[in-house]
């Protein structure tokens, strides 16, 4: 199994290098790939700032690439629902910080908006310090 950095699948999702993207591609096809949790973080903010994607156009992307038999990430349950939250309307990164925080007692933010769109989408505490 190989792990990629987020240019090859960047390059994979948006094919805006034909060389890069033909590259990553026969990765894709040739063998067992694994995406790390720091890549899709990456990856989303990539597709959002740079090439100006929706979420839902992202959250497209993302299933499309990790429903493939040959792909595998960290915890497939948990990036699925990270998916899920952002394409309900939840930040990316902060549907990834509540995610990965689950068996944490509550997650400490200042950032007001985090602590609504938490109660909208789980019954975990996300509260001030």
């Amino acid at each position: 199994m190989v792990a990629i950095d987020t240019n090859v699948l960047v390059r994979l999702l948006t094919a805006d290098d034909k060389t890069q993207y033909n590259a990553s591609r026969k990765l894709f096809d040739d063998g067992n790939i694994f995406i790390s949790d720091s890549v899709l973080l990456e990856t989303e903010w990539v597709l959002r700032a740079a090439f100006d994607l929706s979420p839902a156009d992202v959250c497209q992307a993302l299933r499309m690439v990790l429903g493939l038999a040959n792909v595998h990430v960290s915890n497939a349950r948990l990036i699925a629902q990270i998916i899920e939250w952002h394409e309900a309307g939840f930040d990316f990164s902060d549907a990834f910080h509540l995610a990965t925080t689950q068996d944490q007692e509550c997650l400490k933010t200042f950032d007001a908006d985090f602590i609504k769109q938490a109660r909208r989408h789980t019954d975990r505490r996300v509260e001030r310090p």
